[in-house]
């Protein structure tokens, strides 16, 4: 296993999946990385919901690209596996975005550093509005209405190699002593 260091300077965005399952073992230990996020006052509140059900995807990816405004898009590029993560609003209003957002990270440099790809899918805030998602709260005894959409993943192995990362923009880093 690399560095956790390592792990972020090289880990980028996946857009293309082989069809390849992903074991419940590597599933477990991605998602174990994302309970262990940091969350405001220790709440732990964002909730990860796991999908490999195909069709389930299929239907995430129409009502996705449907408020793109893209239909016939496959806004998460072939991948076998959607993580869903949403902050509580019950348990921690002010911070259930922030919560989520550290659980994804986490979980992103959790793939790269077990050999899979990942691309965070924006669009869960406005998905949880829809139909599919509310009946998914509802399928694991959650009402979606207390919860915030904060992202996805698409996680699945990488068709391809990994691009290199881009140079690092200047003027990004400041030091006061």
């Amino acid at each position: 296993m690399a560095s956790v260091l390592e792990c972020i300077k090289t880990r980028r965005s996946v857009r293309k999946y082989k069809d390849q399952a992903v074991s419940k073992d590597l599933l477990k230990q991605i998602v174990e990385a994302g309970l262990y996020a940091a969350s405001g006052k220790g709440k732990q509140a964002p909730v990860i919901i796991t999908i490999t059900n195909k069709d389930l995807i299929s239907e995430i990816t129409k009502v996705n690209a449907e408020i793109m405004g893209s239909p016939n898009t496959d806004t998460f590029y072939g991948a076998p596996v959607i993580i869903l993560v949403a902050g509580s609003l019950k348990a921690n209003e002010k911070t259930a975005f922030a919560d989520g957002t550290l659980a994804l990270g986490n979980m992103m440099i959790a793939a790269h550093s077990l050999g899979l790809g990942a691309c965070w899918i924006n669009r869960a805030k406005e998905g949880l509005k829809f139909d599919v998602y509310k009946d998914i709260f509802h399928s694991i005894g959650l009402n979606a209405d207390e919860f915030i959409g904060v992202g996805h993943l698409a996680l699945g192995y990488p068709e391809g190699e990994l691009p290199a990362a881009a140079p690092r923009l200047p003027q990004r880093e400041f030091y006061i002593d």
